[in-house]
């Protein structure tokens, strides 16, 4: 088994609050670390019919089965119950009675914020990072390759081909997952945007062309956004709001929380077809910034990111802030240093009196220190973690 990072977070907090909630995509792995970082406690997935039966008819009786030291798997199966643990939990009043895993974000958080309000820690456990990977000895044998396979951990465990585990995930999502969070009449139009969204990679976000292209309404494209965010497909990286007297893009820019994900919707088949793939560098990218939204949540905070654009096309790929500093990282999927990786940067510095120190090139040759900033190699562990 692979070491969660989270998992230190996880112990921590479970001897501070009486319950603590994890959520994630599905398959991430939540089920996996809950259960072997607390052996000692019971297992309950309400998506057995028979569980999920007890708890919906009769919630006294199932909490007075599993009164104390349980894990319960998919809650937000059964939003009833949130009402009957909230009570169950005050009456109690100890530290680490439950813990609660969902995948779906949207159901999950909207149950939480209306009955575990303050009782609750809530964590998020997204598929493997590369540090995880790393660490664990699950070394890519290339970038192209990190980029295909993706980091779900069901591919690793059970060495699944990305062709064939990623177009039964989607399925799945679909018709299963996305009919919970909301009603959606044609299905082929959704899955039509879910694949429009993965050939904008790394772009500005323009809802008017996605609803265009798709055959839909912009407000029906906004929600369709909202679903991916709320189900962990999907996120958006904020443009930063410091001016610095220059006029900025206000529209966010789209990723995907798994590139071996967003590759099976572009319909590339193997590393290959990455190579030489258009949105090769955009895939790079998104990698790379993944490392630093899991490398967030795996410290149990959110991620603190934005990215940079002027109007004249200055720009940094991305802003990390934190502890008041800001810390800009430009992208590059070549192997080649340029003295061009730190043109944006440069600008951005220069206005916003940031020194070089806190200025980074990512990208697939080794690491360089130069006069504008650091240049820090992908390869091996991370130079994120």
């Amino acid at each position: 088994m692979i070491e969660r990072t989270l998992k230190i977070k996880l112990l921590d907090l479970i001897n501070k609050y009486p319950i603590v909630t994890l959520t994630g995509p599905r398959q991430s792995g939540k089920s996996t670390l809950l259960r072997a970082s607390f052996p000692d406690y019971k297992y309950v997935s309400l998506e057995d019919p028979d569980m999920r039966l007890f708890s919906t008819e009769d919630p006294r009786g199932f909490l007075a089965t599993y009164p104390d030291k349980t894990i319960i798997d998919e809650v937000q199966r059964v939003p009833s119950l949130f009402s009957y643990i909230q009570t169950h939990t005050d009456n109690i009043n100890k530290e680490g009675m439950y813990l609660l895993a969902g995948s779906h974000n949207f159901l999950l958080m909207e149950k939480i914020n209306q009955s575990l309000a303050g009782r609750t820690a809530i964590l998020k456990l997204l598929p493997f990072s590369h540090y995880e990977l790393t660490t664990g000895g699950v070394i890519q044998s290339s970038v192209d390759d990190e980029i295909f396979k993706g980091s779900y951990p069901r591919i690793y465990d059970k060495d699944i081909a990305p062709a064939d585990y990623y177009p039964f995930y989607i399925q799945t999502y679909v018709e299963r997952d996305v009919r919970l969070i909301r009603s959606i009449g044609d299905l082929s139009k959704f899955i039509r945007f879910l694949k429009l969204c993965a050939g904008r990679i790394g772009q500005l976000i323009n809802l008017s062309s996605l609803a265009n292209e798709c055959g839909v309404s912009v407000t029906t494209a906004t929600s369709w956004i909202s679903i991916l965010e709320a189900s962990y497909i999907c996120y958006l990286l904020k443009p930063d709001h410091n001016n610095y007297a220059k006029r900025l893009v206000k529209a966010p820019k789209l990723y995907f929380y798994d590139t071996g994900l967003a590759c099976s919707l572009l319909d590339i088949r193997n590393t290959a077809q990455v190579k030489t793939h258009f949105l090769r560098g955009g895939l790079f990218e998104n990698m790379v910034i993944n490392e630093f939204v899991k490398m967030a949540y795996n410290k149990g905070e959110d991620p603190n990111l934005s990215f940079w654009r002027d109007s004249t096309g200055n720009e940094v790929d991305l802003l990390l802030t934190e502890g008041g500093k800001q810390y800009a990282y430009e992208i590059k999927s070549g192997a080649t240093y340029s003295t061009d990786f730190f043109k944006g940067i440069s600008k951005w510095a220069k206005l916003s009196n940031t020194p070089s120190e806190r200025c980074y090139t990512i990208y697939n040759g080794e690491n360089i220190k130069t006069s504008q900033g650091d240049v820090l190699s992908w390869g091996g562990k991370s130079t994120l973690a």
